[in-house]
């Protein structure tokens, strides 16, 4: 029996595998090259399947990208959950996102962020979540003004709207063009953090710079994803 035909017969578990295995060959494929560029017959010659059972599992490539864009999301909190439960303050917790945030970026072609916003669904999504977060992130700041390492007399709505809008800036113009997007990337972060950080904050987000740089020197930031 041909593996398409396996695929698609009642067994449950394999439909269940094969329904994780499309949105991870179709999240890779996105992030890689973009998404309007890889069609739904790309992805179902990709998986040895064909495009009918394909389109019997994602009724088309918009409710295949929400699916992947919510796959990413329950990863990120899982991933902010081990970090939260193990970390000694949040300084440490926002560095460590800030490092995942770096690794993913390396990965995605900045094409992605611009297609995204035409699957108006899922663009949406993304959005709720950003207002999600922002209000979670609201409590997380007030945490590290408790601890000491960021300053009590910042109003940090005000903060994060201007620094979604830089990022924003950042995904829609032609700023890449003369630097990289990594460096644009830091030049926001690192401006942002240092802006927030009382001295005992600065301490600890300078230690992790000097590490950081180790791994990312300045004269080798490359825009990888542009």
């Amino acid at each position: 029996m041909r593996k398409d035909a396996v695929e698609r017969s009642g067994c449950s578990s394999c439909r269940a595998k094969l329904h994780d295995r499309i949105i991870d060959t179709a999240l890779n494929f996105f992030v890689t090259y973009g998404i309007k560029r890889i069609t739904m017959d790309e992805i179902a010659a990709a998986l040895g399947i064909s495009k009918r059972t394909l389109y019997e599992i994602f009724a088309d490539k918009e409710a295949l990208l929400m699916e992947c864009v919510m796959k990413v999301h329950l990863e990120a909190d899982k991933y902010l959950k081990g970090v939260y439960d193990n970390a000694s303050n949040v300084l440490e917790v926002l560095l460590k996102l800030y490092l995942r945030n770096i690794e993913q970026f390396h990965q995605v072609n900045k094409i992605f962020f611009n297609d995204i916003k035409k699957y108006p669904k899922v663009y949406d999504v993304l959005m709720r979540r950003y207002n999600r977060d922002s209000n979670s992130a609201f409590k997380f700041f007030k945490d590290g003004v408790r601890q000491g390492f960021f300053r009590d007399d910042v109003n940090f709505s005000i903060v994060n709207l201007l620094v979604h809008e830089q990022l924003n800036l950042l995904m829609n113009t032609d700023v890449c063009k003369e630097y990289s997007f990594m460096e644009v990337y830091e030049a926001i972060m690192f401006t942002y953090l240092r802006g927030i950080s009382t001295e005992k904050g600065a301490q600890e987000l300078e230690k992790f710079i000097l590490e950081y740089r180790k791994k990312y020197p300045l004269n080798k930031v490359t825009s990888e994803i542009d």
